[in-house]
């Protein structure tokens, strides 16, 4: 076996700053490997010794502080006079240059958050920025491997990885949402920021786990139930067969399909597969298949696991809205997967709420509404684990929203006050504590509103809300306002709604309606896509919410939109 670093450690690679850092590569067994960590001025800022095993060696530095302009080098030890001699054999040192100690941050999720940089709104701005003058050059980013099988192609593929500096024509493929995180906090903390890029559109959370996680929970099994019935009796050549058939097949159905949708963004599924046929994504139930449970864990994740980091940022949910009544384990269980992997029960997780998004001609199913629920049941629940809603950050008709600078600062903001301690920040949305309902009234109360309300108008998406349901046969009510109540019957009607509650407090708003009497449920903006008006005072939209999961005298529907995420990025 050669005598390598793991790929994730490159010329211009971002250390984690002020904790212990995890260097490890690959080696015969047996073979004793020494990692030096120099400064920029040559001086040894650390130095151990491990020891291979399986093929693997993996050594622990002491922690540093922030700089810039250092090496890292990795010496067997003793050298082989063998080695020395055949060129043709690994050399006996390898040595990195422009090492930076600073932050780093995993980027993990699906298409939203691999969408490109070059490609978001505010790309064309930060790309003339060729300097990164505007803050951009303190950020580097490394993209994992991005194949989903394991062959010769992929180890070689691995190999050409490296970290990327702002210099780089590779820049614009970046993530959109995490360099726009990146930027923020490296002009807040004064130091280089890292990103390891792992993301694949389209990707259900049981992509992203190990298998014993998802067998050990009877829900979840069902993730793998699904592929393991379908490939049974298979060959592993039969498998990769099918999908590599498949793949020529859906890559020209794709850019049939999005030249037809860039004409005419209203296109009905319907009519889209009666020109092209049935679309053939997500393919195959094979071992090769990127989307499999448990896949893109072993191809990607694990390719850098442990590189020592401060957290992740998540952006994902979407490729799962066929089952959102299981996402809140699925997600929880997930992050206790990670944070095993990385030794660190404790390991952030900043995630983002998905925002408003119905396809024109889709149904409202509400999935996305029970998605978002399990989300915000995350962060109330999990240790270190903070939700950022986006509700307002959707586009019309898109599941792809491409203004992003937004979406990556919030989640910067989350990271300055709850991982780094900023106090001047408040960075989490406002989200319902507690109701009561009294005299005809129900009144709701609020965390993170303690400065109160604000309106913000949205006719936009109201009238688009509007177009969306007549063209589904619904009419929405003039005094819609997105806050709805009901009685006993669980049938809701719109609500009026004031700011401000008993006793002058400024987080709580109170609702009523002619139509309900007694009130005994309440919600807002309960809807896939739609008017999102109601703001912290600090400009963060109110979480969607419902005051309970008992508030529907119908069956949580397993229905859902029949054009999810086969337009990735």
């Amino acid at each position: 076996m050669s005598f390598s670093f793991a790929a994730v450690f490159s010329d211009h690679c971002v250390l984690q700053r002020n904790k212990n850092i995890t260097i490890f590569g690959y080696a015969d067994d047996g073979k004793a490997v020494k990692v030096t960590l120099l400064a920029a001025n040559g001086s040894v800022l650390c130095a151990n010794t491990g020891r291979a095993k399986a093929g693997r060696w993996e050594v622990q530095l002491e922690p540093q502080i922030a700089q810039t302009g250092c090496c890292l080098t990795a010496e067997l030890c003793p050298a082989s006079p063998e080695d020395k001699a055949d060129g043709a054999i690994s050399p006996s040192t390898i040595t990195l240059t422009d090492i930076a100690i600073g932050e780093v941050w995993l980027a993990g999720g699906q298409s939203n958050m691999e969408f490109e940089l070059q490609n978001c709104t505010e790309g064309p701005e930060e790309m003339a920025d060729t300097k990164g003058d505007g803050g951009a050059k303190n950020v580097r980013f490394y993209y994992t491997n991005k194949i989903g099988w394991m062959d010769d192609h992929f180890f070689e593929a691995e190999r050409n990885t490296c970290w990327q500096t702002w210099e780089s024509q590779a820049r614009g493929s970046w993530s959109a949402v995490g360099f726009f995180f990146a930027k923020k906090l490296a002009a807040e903390l004064g130091v280089t920021v890292g990103l390891i890029g792992c993301n694949w559109g389209g990707t259900s959370a049981s992509a992203w786990m190990a298998r014993e996680y998802l067998e050990k929970d009877e829900d979840l099994r069902t993730y793998l139930s699904e592929y393991d019935e379908a490939t049974a009796g298979k060959s592993i050549e039969q498998q990769c067969k099918e999908y590599d058939d498949y793949e020529i097949e859906n890559n020209e159905w794709q850019r049939k399909f999005g030249e037809m949708f860039a004409k005419d963004n209203s296109l009905t599924w319907e009519t889209a597969t009666s020109i092209l046929g049935p679309c053939p994504w997500p393919g195959p139930k094979s071992c090769k298949n990127p989307y499999r449970p448990t896949g893109l864990y072993d191809c990607m994740l694990r390719r850098v696991m442990p590189y020592t980091m401060q957290g992740v940022i998540w952006y994902q949910g979407e490729s799962d809205d066929h089952k959102p009544a299981m996402y809140r384990k699925l997600f929880t269980n997930m992050i206790d997967n990670w944070r095993t992997d990385w030794h660190d029960d404790t390991l952030p997780f900043i995630f983002v709420q998905l925002p408003e998004h119905r396809y024109q001609a889709d149904k409202d199913f509400k999935h996305w509404c029970l998605i978002r629920e399990a989300q915000q049941q995350v962060g109330d629940t999990i240790k270190n684990a903070w939700m950022s809603c986006a509700l307002d950050q959707g586009q019309f008709s898109d599941i792809h929203p491409r203004a992003k600078r937004v979406v990556g600062q919030r989640l910067e903001a989350i990271a300055m006050e709850k991982v780094y301690g900023a106090s001047d920040k408040k960075s989490l949305s406002p989200m319902l504590s507690s109701s009561l309902s009294i005299d005809g009234k129900m009144i709701l109360t609020f965390t993170n509103a303690e400065s109160g309300f604000a309106l913000h108008d949205d006719t936009k998406e109201l009238e688009e809300y509007k177009m969306m349901e007549k063209g589904q046969g619904n009419e929405v009510p003039e005094d819609f306002t997105g806050f709805e109540i009901a009685g006993e019957d669980c049938i809701y009607y719109p609500a009026k709604f004031a700011f401000g509650g008993r006793d002058g407090a400024l987080n709580q708003i109170i609702l009523c309606s002619d139509k309900v009497k007694e009130p005994k449920f309440a919600r807002y903006a309960w809807y896939n896509y739609g008017p999102v008006t109601v703001f912290s005072k600090e400009g963060l939209p109110l979480a969607p919410f419902r005051t309970s999961q008992k508030d529907s005298l119908e069956k949580t529907a397993s229905e859902h939109a029949a054009i999810q995420q086969i337009m990735t990025v």
